[in-house]
């Protein structure tokens, strides 16, 4: 594909495609060679205006017409055009943000289409019912659409947390703005694509890629019911004062910490096989990430040399090469960054691995290990997003788990036991949304969301489409 096959000069508003109000049209830079892949269009504020207009429409117009099973019948039909798309929306992200293609071709291919039937499918359960009242007559209780969601979605893994909100959001009935970040601006549009074909009505989805004024504006827009927001813990905060303010309900799904607990009895071959997939998945710009490795005391120098030599012959290059296990990051602003954490953390701690970028075009950063790491260290406790692990010795149990605990977030977390009742009991004591047992997976059917700075709500599972709902009550005698 040419950068022109690829430009998107308009916003998807209303079911139409509409040219940005002030024309603004932004470079979508390749990230494995820091060229310009293709232009995208920009929203601004009155753009915003629009979109909402649009949902606010289609909120009160036809879609609040249908029945939970035409909306599920719609919702399929937006799925299976996904699915139609899925290789070359894959290819297209991996270009856009350097994700392997290999998890693209699952987390941006296949699991949107995935996601979007399951919600299909939990819609047709969103009857009324009648419960009996204890003093005579009956209630009603119905569970309708909040409204006119506010979907703000980030560059990491966009399709599938783009489809973790527009999803359960259309099942209940409401209308969705989602505004995605400039870097994935060409893939977002491809849910407009997918919508038009799949003949949502105008307005149900609305797609206006833009910069921090159009997500505030979009936040604050009166006119919107409820916010559904993926990103850092600091734009969640901002995110959140806003929607305190103005009583509107919102989900947040924030950054992450997330440790990797290996016990005593760990098998560390299967550790070491489970190591990109769980610490370093999408070049470690993952939230939920696994990135503080804990490891017993009596056996820490075995685990540094296993994460040291497993990390150092990972294979780096082009997102598209299939062999590649770990690509460049989304740009040169998140290269330095990762970068100045890295050098910040040869102050204090053993490089054992990596620690600088290749000498090559694109946004990589060498898979990186640091040893003799203490848990209040930054390395330890900030949240880099990027090819980034610590090691960090623990004295026993009681003290693993206090180390893993004491961060300010709690998103995910790995324990590594060749006892699977013993590495249940450890993740139990964990203060954190999701753990794995010698391995880390969403599941679409299991709820996901942090807990402290990690976020608030969750989103997949039944639990996903209830933040969508409002149950109204119905007395009767």
């Amino acid at each position: 594909m040419t950068a022109p096959e690829l430009d998107r000069p308009d916003l998807y508003i209303d079911g139409e495609w509409a040219a940005p109000a002030d024309g603004t049209a932004h470079e979508v830079i390749e990230a494995a060679t820091g060229e310009t892949l293709a232009t995208a269009a920009l929203a601004n504020a009155d753009d915003i205006d629009r979109a909402v207009a649009a949902a606010s429409r289609a909120l009160n117009g036809p879609w609040a017409s249908l029945t939970p099973a035409e909306r599920a019948r719609l919702l399929t039909a937006f799925a299976a055009e996904l699915n139609a798309r899925r290789k070359e929306t894959a290819a297209l992200v991996s270009r856009e943000n350097g994700m392997p293609l290999a998890l693209s071709r699952l987390v941006n291919g296949s699991a949107p289409a995935f996601i979007a039937q399951y919600y299909a499918g939990l819609a047709e359960s969103l009857d009324e019912e009648t419960r009996p009242s204890p003093t005579g007559g009956d209630t009603v209780v119905r569970r309708e659409p909040v409204g006119v969601v506010a979907a703000v979605t980030p560059w990491d893994y966009p399709q599938s947390l783009a489809i973790m909100k527009i999803a359960p959001a259309l099942a209940a009935g409401c209308t969705v703005v989602l505004k995605p970040p400039p870097e994935t601006a060409l893939d977002a549009f491809v849910l407009a694509d997918a919508a038009a074909a799949a003949g949502l009505p105008a307005g149900v989805l609305n797609v206006v890629p833009g910069g921090r004024e159009a997500g505030a504006r979009l936040v604050e827009h009166p006119d919107v019911d409820k916010v559904a927001f993926t990103g850092s813990t600091a734009a969640g905060r901002a995110i959140g004062e806003v929607a305190g303010r103005l009583l509107r309900p919102v989900t947040l799904e924030l950054g992450g910490k997330s440790v990797s607990l290996v016990a005593e009895d760990a098998d560390l071959e299967l550790f070491a096989s489970k190591l990109l997939d769980v610490s370093l998945p999408n070049n470690g710009q993952t939230c939920h990430a696994a990135t503080r490795i804990l490891a017993p005391a009596s056996r820490y120098r075995e685990v540094v040399d296993v994460v040291t030599e497993t990390v150092a012959g990972l294979t780096v290059g082009d997102p598209l090469d299939r062999a590649t296990q770990v690509g460049p990051l989304v740009s040169a602003v998140q290269r330095e960054r990762v970068l100045s954490h890295i050098a910040r953390g040869t102050d204090y701690a053993k490089l054992t691995a990596g620690g600088g970028a290749p000498d090559r075009p694109g946004w990589f950063v060498e898979p990186t290990v640091f040893a003799d790491v203490d848990n209040s260290s930054s390395i330890a406790q900030e949240e880099i997003f990027g090819p980034v692990l610590c090691v960090i010795p623990y004295r026993g149990e009681d003290e693993a788990i206090a180390l893993a605990n004491d961060s300010e977030y709690g998103l995910g977390g790995v324990v590594w036991s060749d006892d699977a009742e013993h590495g249940l009991a450890l993740a139990r004591r964990i203060r954190t949304g999701t753990v794995g047992v010698n391995h880390y997976e969403l599941h679409i059917n299991a709820p996901f969301g942090g807990v402290k700075a990690s976020g608030l709500g969750r989103e997949l599972g039944p639990e996903g489409i209830a933040p969508y709902l409002v149950a109204k009550s119905i007395y009767r005698r």
